[in-house]
């Protein structure tokens, strides 16, 4: 499995130890930045992500910002990409079965046993293709292709 990784400088450090722990795990790891802590604009590396997993480079993206916030609003930008800023275990494995997301946003700040419980879930859950499911994602589409009606 191919997965993306970027941050801001408040998530490079958790960004760094991910990174380690994905490769000890077999996964292919493709690290898009940044390389510090000084600081940078989150924008740029949450494009730079989301333009390798809308265009299958990888099959997954994870991004790292001070709150996780900010960098999943500018993911959920890009057509085509389902970021969740996710806490904890049970919503990675609910964002995964429910909503079939593609990339993943944690807060720098979180603990890094944590945010590899985390990622863990995220990566081995599937979707359900329940009908309800597909139903809302097919909506999301439709409205960013400019076609959505209301039904």
């Amino acid at each position: 499995m191919k997965i993306a990784i970027a941050s801001d400088h408040k998530g490079y450090r958790l960004k760094t130890t991910l990174i380690n722990y994905l490769n000890k795990k077999g996964y292919e790891v493709f690290d898009l930045g940044t390389d510090s802590i000084f600081s940078t604009d989150y924008p740029k590396y949450a494009f730079s992500l989301c333009d390798k997993v809308s265009k299958k480079e990888v099959d997954y993206g994870i991004v790292i910002c001070g709150t996780g916030i900010g960098i999943s609003i500018a993911c959920n930008k890009v057509n085509g990409i389902r970021c969740a800023k996710v806490d904890n275990i049970k919503e990675a494995k609910l964002t995964r079965h429910d909503n079939d997301a593609n990339v993943l946003a944690l807060s720098g700040n979180m603990f890094a046993y944590k945010a590899k419980d985390i990622v863990d879930v995220f990566l081995k859950a599937e979707f359900s293709n329940q009908e309800r499911h597909i139903k809302r994602l097919k909506m999301i589409e439709e409205y960013e292709r400019g076609k959505y009606n209301e039904r």
